[in-house]
């Protein structure tokens, strides 16, 4: 077995690898540019080789600099996770020529499987069931308009190197295939260094099912059930679940078996995934073949048992499987959601900064029989950087069933603690409660049909409410006991704590009164409904889990004048708990009203101008493009909302700005 093992990677996955190699005895070596020079997986490594700058493409995708690190080190292997190297055929002949066992496939079964238009071609001839598209090279904009118009909208513009949403457009006609060409081919350079295009047919109300697969050296092959990832955003995935809940075992074997056959067809070894689009008749075709270990991982780990990293590592060493294919059972329900520096009040933009708080679930086996596990690259006051990948954690839960691995995941979500940056846990903790999605009826498009205006937060059914109305109240009580024994008062001013009270949440008004005891307090509605709270939350506590009629309840609390910032299951507001004739005056106080910002272009995200698309002085129409910057590895076109004249640029292209900075006014 190697001794030690060079990690070509960072965030939560060069940690993953590093957890395995430490449980096999190897020692590892991370690598790191400036911008993560304190990041967690360098903390955690046994060596750590710095790069470069923070820009990947001139650090963490330079073949030259993970040689060089190689070098320095002696590492005898290396596993590239995913991203960055993990699919260049290139880095993978050059650890060959070295002598250096890269933990992954082949650098020829890279080349043919890693490239989207060779693997499809690959596919066609093995006989599995493909897409229709165009698989040739693509010159230029004009030339995938007319490609697009000739298979038929709506068409899907992929990067032939591409993975994890990068380099990838839905067009719906000529116009956006042209745009959608050109920023698929910008974000295909930067990210992958290869720009070439490919495009495909767009199935509609499809499925995105993938099937793990596991090859050694020695001629066998086995597939490790699948995964559903339907639930997608710009497609990139944020919800991932094994097994499908829509497969039945004819089609699970069918997709397997095809899968494999795929595999043996080019000499593949290591771990992979084939993708496949089902659709509503469980038809399934081919879409591509990632040759890398996936994010989504850890959720068949759950479900088989298996350690993905270990397996990989021993079939790098030349050893074989130790088990066939029907020794692999499908055991329990896994879920993953992906947490994501992205703002989801704010269209998902990326956020950045400091991480002032982070607090995950404990990990490990639940009261009710579940499992939770959070694959992470950060750490509390840690810094989220605008170089990379948004995804920070993977918080996962396994069950018995479906539906418990989903109230596992409800839980967990709900004890998460992230404070300092935006954050899409609210979203994920939505899609949870989703009648949908905890039906299984969803497809790639569930996110753009179910928020077609965005998220703009949860609307509590009153059940709900009423039972954070009590918890609240309950709260409430303990703060103001707290503040009546505050020493050195005036005399004759003593606090008097009242038991009748008044909560204002999400438009809803709940007169309360509240009987406490040393065991919790009774909260007592107007109309006679009583409910028991029971905690041992305290003053000051970010976390209060509490009971509410026997039921389990997780909030997070922030203080506001008088009430409390809860955040539940999706849902972020402001509780009020004022006294009646608080209640009284409060209703009488004027609404303030946001400042007005319409004659700007303000920069809704932390990123780079990349193109300024308009002049001073120019007329511009609803929807033209005005700009584009680049956050985080992706282009974002900024558009006009109305007609208007443009009076003066503020930002050129090359600058970076600040969340708010103005781009340009209008007249």
């Amino acid at each position: 077995m190697f001794k030690k093992i060079l990690i070509a990677n960072r965030g939560e996955i060069a940690c993953r690898v590093i957890k395995t190699a430490r449980k096999m005895g190897i020692q590892t070596v991370a690598v790191y540019s400036d911008a993560d020079a304190n990041a967690l997986h360098v903390k955690m490594a046994d060596e750590a080789v710095h790069i470069g700058p923070p820009p990947a493409n001139q650090s963490y995708i330079v073949i030259d600099k993970i040689m060089d690190a190689i070098r320095q080190t002696g590492a005898e292997a290396v596993h590239p996770g995913y991203g960055f190297l993990s699919e260049r055929m290139d880095f993978a002949a050059a650890l060959e020529e070295a002598g250096v066992v890269f933990v992954g496939p082949p650098s020829p079964a890279i080349e043919s499987m890693g490239d989207k238009i060779t693997s499809k071609k690959i596919a066609q001839d093995a006989g599995v069931s493909t897409v229709p598209g165009y698989m040739g090279l693509i010159a230029d904009a004009e030339e995938a308009v007319k490609i697009s118009d000739q298979i038929g909208y709506p068409v899907m513009i992929k990067a032939s190197a591409g993975g994890g949403g990068k380099g990838m457009r839905i067009a719906w006609n000529a116009q956006e295939a042209r745009e959608g060409f050109e920023m698929s081919q910008n974000e295909a350079r930067s990210s992958f260094g290869d720009d070439r295009i490919f495009i495909e047919k767009f199935v509609t109300q499809p499925r995105h099912i993938e099937i793990q697969v596991l090859a050694d050296k020695h001629g066998n092959c086995v597939y490790l059930h699948e995964r559903e990832c339907s639930i997608q955003r710009r497609n990139q995935k944020v919800i991932e679940e094994a097994p499908s809940p829509f497969l039945d075992e004819k089609t699970r074997k069918a997709m397997g078996e095809q899968a494999c056959a795929l595999a043996k067809a080019v000499g593949y070894t290591s771990a992979g995934t084939v993708e496949f689009i089902v659709d509503g008749n469980r038809n399934f075709y081919f879409l591509e073949m990632n040759t890398r270990l996936q994010v989504e991982h850890p959720v068949t780990e759950l479900i088989t048992g298996l350690d993905l990293v270990e397996l990989m590592i021993r079939i790098a060493n030349g050893e074989p499987l130790p088990f066939k294919q029907e020794d692999l059972k499908i055991n329990g329900w896994a879920m993953e959601s992906r947490l994501y520096a992205e703002d989801p009040y704010r269209n998902f933009l990326p956020s950045i900064g400091r991480l002032t708080r982070y607090r995950p679930p404990v990990e490990g086996k639940t009261v009710r029989g579940g499992i939770v596990r959070n694959d992470t690259g950060v750490f509390e006051g840690g810094e989220i950087s605008m170089y990379y990948d948004p995804m920070i954690a993977k918080l996962c839960t396994w069950a018995p069933t479906r539906s418990e691995a989903i109230e596992e995941m409800r839980l967990a979500l709900d004890t998460f603690e992230v404070e300092g940056i935006g954050h899409n846990l609210p979203f994920v903790a939505a899609v949870m409660d989703h009648p949908r999605f905890t039906s299984g009826n969803m497809t790639t498009a569930f996110i753009a049909e179910e928020y077609p205006e965005g998220f703009q937060g949860v609307t509590l059914d009153e059940p709900v409410l009423r039972r954070v109305a009590a918890a609240t109240a309950a709260m409430n009580r303990v703060s103001e006991i707290r503040l009546s024994r505050i020493s050195g008062t005036l005399g004759n001013h003593e606090r008097k704590v009242g038991d009748d009270w008044v909560i204002s949440l999400q438009d809803h008004e709940y007169k309360v009164s509240v009987a406490a005891d040393h065991d919790g307090a009774t909260v007592i509605f107007v109309d006679g409904q009583k409910m028991r709270v029971t905690s041992d939350w305290q003053p000051g506590q970010s976390l209060a889990k509490l009971t509410v009629d026997g039921e389990p309840l997780v909030l997070k609390v922030g203080l506001i004048p008088m009430g409390f910032r809860i955040r539940v299951r999706g849902a972020d507001m402001k509780v009020h708990v004022r006294t009646p004739r608080a209640a009284e005056l409060a209703r009488l106080m004027p609404e303030k009203m946001p400042p007005d910002t319409s004659k700007f272009l303000l920069c809704p995200m932390p990123g780079l101008i990349v193109k300024i698309s308009v002049e001073e002085g120019q007329e511009v129409q609803e929807g033209q493009a005005l700009a584009t910057v680049e956050a985080m590895k992706m282009e974002n076109i900024l558009r006009a909302e109305r007609k208007g004249i443009v009076k003066k640029i503020n930002a050129a292209p090359g600058a970076s700005l600040k969340v708010d900075e103005i781009i340009m006014e209008f007249e």
